[in-house]
C-alpha cells in the first residue's frame, strides 16, 4: 500500500487514463504530454513539481499507452519522484502497469498511533512496482504483480526514534508476488456515471525475494457508481486490507480522506465510503462525502469505537478538458478529533 500511495503522491492525482480517446483521422497532435502538478493533502502538505509523459497508441482496439517522468516537491521538506508505465496492447487484451521511484517523505504527527504522543519523521524509501493483467472474458482480467521496496522510518530527534523503537516501527525490507482478479464495467474511467469495478489482489512477501521477512497482505476493494437526476451520480467504495504474520510498520493505514495516511494502523483495515457527485453546471460539479474504517485484529476488535475512524466532507471540481472528462479537485474533509485536511488534486478521489 506504501508503494501506491507513494506514487499517487507522485503523480499528484493524475488519472492515467486521462487520454483515452484518439486524435480524429488527419489530424496532427503531439504525443508529448507535460504539465505542472500541484496537490495539497495531509502527508506530504502542499507540493508542486512536474509530470512529462509521451503518449502511444499500439493498435485501434487499445487505450493509449503512457510512458513518463514526474517528481514534486512540498512544503513539508519532502522530495519524492519516479517513472511510470502504463501500457495497453493486443486490442486491451493486455495491460501493464510499472512504477518506480523513492524519495524522503517527512511528517510530523500530533497524535501517533493513538498513543496521545507527538511524533516527526521521515520515511526514506524507494519501490519498484509492477501489475500484468489479460482480458480472459468481457471486462474481466487476471494477473500477477510484484513489488519490492525498502522502507525506512527514521525519528528527526532522539526521542522520536526512541518512541519509534517502543513501537516497534523500524521501517522494513520488502519483496512480493503476488495475483490480481479485476473487473471494470464503467463507463469511463475518470468520471464514471455507471458501473463498478472489483479489485482483488494479494502480495506475498518472502525473504528469498530479498526481504527482511515473510508475511501477506490482501486487499478488496469494491466501487459502484449509480447516475441519478440531472447529471448526479451517487459513488460507494468499499475497501479492505488484511495482513498475515506483518511487522508493525505494514500494517494496514487508515486510508480516509481527513486522517494523514500512516498515523493509524492495524493488522487489518476496511473501511466504506459514500459521495454525492452533484452537477451544477457543465463544467462543474460539487461533491458531498462520508465514511468510516475500523482497525482491527491482533487484540484491536473492529467494534470497539476507539477503533472506529469515521469522516466527512466537501468538495468542488471543475473539468479541465471535457473531451478528455480530466478535472482538477477542492476538497475539505474532518476526521475524528483533531484530523483533518484540504485535499487539491487531479480527478475524482475513487
Amino acid at each position: 500500500m506504501r508503494v501506491l500511495v507513494l506514487a499517487t503522491i507522485l503523480l499528484g492525482g493524475v488519472p492515467l487514463a486521462a487520454a483515452e480517446d484518439a486524435p480524429a483521422e488527419g489530424t496532427v497532435k503531439s504525443p508529448w504530454l507535460g504539465l505542472p502538478i500541484v496537490s495539497s493533502n495531509p502527508k506530504l502538505g502542499t507540493a508542486g513539481g512536474l509530470l512529462g509523459a509521451y503518449l502511444h497508441r499500439f493498435d485501434p482496439d487499445s487505450r493509449v499507452s503512457m510512458f513518463g517522468l514526474g517528481a514534486q516537491y512540498s512544503t513539508t521538506g519532502s522530495l519524492v519522484g519516479g517513472a511510470f508505465a502504463r501500457i495497453s496492447f493486443g486490442a486491451d487484451h493486455h495491460r501493464v502497469l510499472a512504477f518506480g521511484g523513492g524519495g524522503r517523505v517527512k511528517n510530523d504527527y500530533d497524535d501517533f498511533l493513538g498513543t496521545g504522543l507527538p511524533l516527526k519523521t521521515e520515511d526514506d524509501l524507494w519501490a519498484v512496482v509492477g501489475r500484468y493483467l489479460y482480458r480472459f472474458h468481457g471486462s474481466w482480467f487476471a494477473g500477477a504483480q510484484g513489488s519490492f521496496t525498502n522502507y525506512a522510518i527514521l525519528g528527526e530527534a532522539a526521542l522520536d526514534q526512541q518512541v519509534l523503537t517502543v513501537l516497534g516501527l523500524t521501517g522494513f525490507q520488502a519483496g512480493g508476488l503476488g495475483g490480481v482478479l479485476y473487473r471494470d464495467s464503467r463507463d469511463d474511467e475518470n468520471m464514471p456515471l455507471r458501473g463498478w469495478l472489483l479489485n482483488l489482489n494479494n502480495l506475498a512477501y518472502r525473504d528469498w525475494l530479498g526481504g527482511e521477512d515473510s508475511f501477506d497482505t490482501y486487499r478488496a476493494d469494491l466501487r459502484a457508481f449509480y447516475a441519478h437526476g440531472k447529471g448526479h451520480v451517487l459513488a460507494l467504495r468499499q475497501f479492505n486490507q488484511w495482513t498475515v504474520d506483518a511487522p508493525p510498520a505494514a500494517y494496514a493505514p487508515v486510508t480516509l480522506r481527513g486522517y494523514k495516511f500512516g498515523q493509524y494502523l492495524g493488522r487489518n483495515m476496511s473501511s466504506l465510503e459514500a459521495e454525492e457527485r452533484l452537477r451544477l453546471a457543465p463544467r462543474w460539479t460539487a461533491t458531498v462525502f462520508a465514511g468510516i474504517a475500523a482497525l482491527y485484529g491482533g487484540g484491536l476488535q473492529g467494534s470497539d469505537p476507539e477503533n472506529l475512524y469515521p469522516n466527512g466532507g466537501f468538495g468542488l471540481q471543475f473539468v479541465l478538458k471535457p473531451e478528455e472528462k480530466s478535472l482538477a479537485a477542492l476538497e475539505y474533509a474532518k476526521g475524528e478529533g483533531d484530523n483533518e485536511g484540504i485535499y487539491l488534486r487531479l480527478g475524482y478521489a475513487f
